[in-house]
């Protein structure tokens, strides 16, 4: 198979690959939008004529990045709704709350590496639950209004950590195990990819287009966690802006080179290069941030991990 490549690179920024689209009558969805990755995602559909909805937990901040995007872009057409991923009822109500096609949704919300292990009320690790188990509840959910906009894409934002770890499917919650936080991290980032896999599949018919990406490493909030963890450092060459780090889920989002692209995996704006195992980190190298794992884009692992998920939620 032929790895997909684009003009667009890891210095490239979320408004370079959107420039000239045009999202007039679009309506997208941002979870995570309050901060960081999710914020200059939101700015850029929203700069480009979509309707956009931040979904986030705290409604106060979410309030104010709709007004600075609104102020910014002059797109008044930007409003905030409450989702807590790891609250299967949060997840049921936005959905229901939904009424029309949604023609963009960005699955950008995560936690991050967490010292100790946390549980949410059902008995879930919280890694898995925010990261992979309230975006696949919430994106199922939306099925009828992405398969009513006829052209749909849902972009899963994923991390080099899935090279952490596989998904452990005996042990998903450390129950037996002994909790470390980044395999756990790991774990949930491959499911983000391994959900985008499936969802392709299943949904082809549809004209829903599902990829994985990876961001890179930038500074955001989501890294607040790091310190303590036994974390790893990353070299000047590859840290990246909010604006650099937005743009390869933007180019999944929006772009006419995406087009009838499904079930992949990019990162650095181009398809991520499959790897037999995990390269080195000591530095962290390009070559670990753009690889993906064959254990995430495993056509039998994505169906066992959707069955998985829709037993937790049944």
């Amino acid at each position: 198979m032929t790895l997909i490549t684009t003009p667009f690179g890891p210095r490239s920024t979320a408004a370079e690959v959107a420039d000239g689209v045009d999202l007039s009558g679009k309506r997208a969805i941002v979870t995570g939008a309050s901060s960081g990755l999710g914020t200059e995602t939101a700015r850029v559909l929203a700069d480009r004529g979509a309707e956009v909805v931040l979904a986030v937990r705290d409604e106060a901040a979410g309030a104010a990045v709709a007004a600075a995007i609104t102020e910014s872009t002059g797109n008044r057409n930007v409003r905030v709704a409450r989702l807590e991923l790891a609250d299967p009822a949060s997840v049921a109500k936005f959905a229901a709350d939904w009424a029309g096609p949604l023609h963009l949704l960005v699955n950008n919300a995560g936690v991050m590496a967490l010292p100790e292990l946390r549980r949410t009320p059902q008995g879930w690790e919280t890694q898995f639950a925010v990261n992979h188990l309230g975006h696949f509840a919430l994106t199922v959910a939306l099925h009828r209004a992405l398969a009513e906009a006829d052209g749909a894409r849902v972009v899963s934002v994923a991390s080099s950590g899935h090279l952490f770890s596989p998904i452990v499917f005996d042990d998903i919650h450390f129950n037996f195990r002994p909790y470390e936080p980044f395999p756990a991290y790991g774990q949930s980032k491959t499911a983000n990819i391994l959900f985008a896999v499936a969802a392709a599949a299943r949904w082809a018919d549809d004209g829903i287009a599902v990829n994985a990406v990876a961001p890179g490493s930038v500074p955001t909030n989501l890294r607040r966690h790091l310190s303590g963890t036994g974390g790893f450092t990353v070299g000047d060459e590859l840290r990246k802006t909010v604006e650099q780090g937005a743009a390869t889920p933007v180019l999944l989002a929006v772009s006419a080179l995406m087009e009838g692209v499904s079930g992949r995996y990019f990162a650095d704006c181009a398809e991520a290069l499959p790897v037999d195992r995990r390269p080195s980190m000591t530095p962290l190298t390009a070559v670990f941030m753009n690889s993906v794992a064959p254990y995430a884009l495993d056509h039998a692992n994505a169906e066992r991990l959707w069955e998985e998920s829709s037993s937790y939620l049944a």
